[in-house]
């Protein structure tokens, strides 16, 4: 990092969002959903397009993804109990870390910093993939989408993070890929900084207030020096 973008603070602890941030799995969200819709009838979608179609929850992934004459709440609804159906069944398949972040979650960890992930994927699937994919790391809190709290871009979900870890926002940087994650760092008064790798654009996510942007995991690190 340059002296002059240097950041006047310290950070005890990180929040990472986790799809498109930590973990790469649009192939497998795509063919779960693609099955869906072949079950009703309708055309599946090209892997790309479901990086524009993830990171609100999966009901709007689901309606994102229904034509626009199946976009009543029941054919919704039907639809996302069985995304999550095949979801679960292939979650694992195509899917793994982005290169680069082990390394960088060796080295948070070997700085004592503390790591959380807060996603918007339902929290049973948030849990089952973190344990499969970076249980040999350490977490203070890993929180999914749920329906007692509002999802992500609100700050609901990072704000409780800092409360249960009794870090103050101000101490926290936020990594994640979207608009979605840097208006929640935002609102949670957390450093937003956004991941190039993943499913969104650098428009995008300086559009929505992202106060750094990073192409490689390997960048954090000039955070926690």
């Amino acid at each position: 990092m340059k002296e002059k973008d240097k950041i006047d603070r310290a950070f005890h602890a990180v929040i990472f969002d986790l799809d498109g941030t930590l973990l790469n799995s649009v192939e497998d969200i795509a063919d779960s959903m693609n099955t869906v819709l072949k079950e009703m009838g309708d055309e599946p979608h090209p892997v790309h397009s479901y990086k524009s179609f993830t990171g609100e929850g999966i009901y709007l992934l689901v309606r994102r993804a229904l034509p626009q004459d199946k976009q009543d709440n029941t054919t919704i609804e039907k639809c996302v109990q069985r995304m999550k159906v095949e979801y679960s069944k292939r979650w694992f398949r195509k899917s793994g870390l982005y290169e680069g972040i082990p390394g960088l979650l060796d080295e948070l960890s070997g700085k004592g910093i503390k790591m959380n992930v807060l996603s918007n994927k339902p929290d049973e699937f948030t849990k089952r993939v973190v344990y499969h994919f970076l249980r040999q790391w350490s977490f203070e809190r890993v929180v999914g989408g749920n329906s007692s709290r509002p999802q992500k871009p609100q700050p609901h979900g990072a704000i409780q993070i800092s409360r249960d870890i009794k870090v103050p926002p101000a101490h926290f940087l936020y990594l994640g890929d979207s608009g979605t994650d840097m208006k929640t760092a935002r609102s949670a008064r957390m450093f937003a900084v956004g991941a190039l790798w993943g499913f969104r654009d650098r428009k995008e996510l300086i559009h929505n207030g992202a106060q750094k942007v990073v192409k490689s995991p390997s960048e954090v690190l000039d955070f926690f020096i």
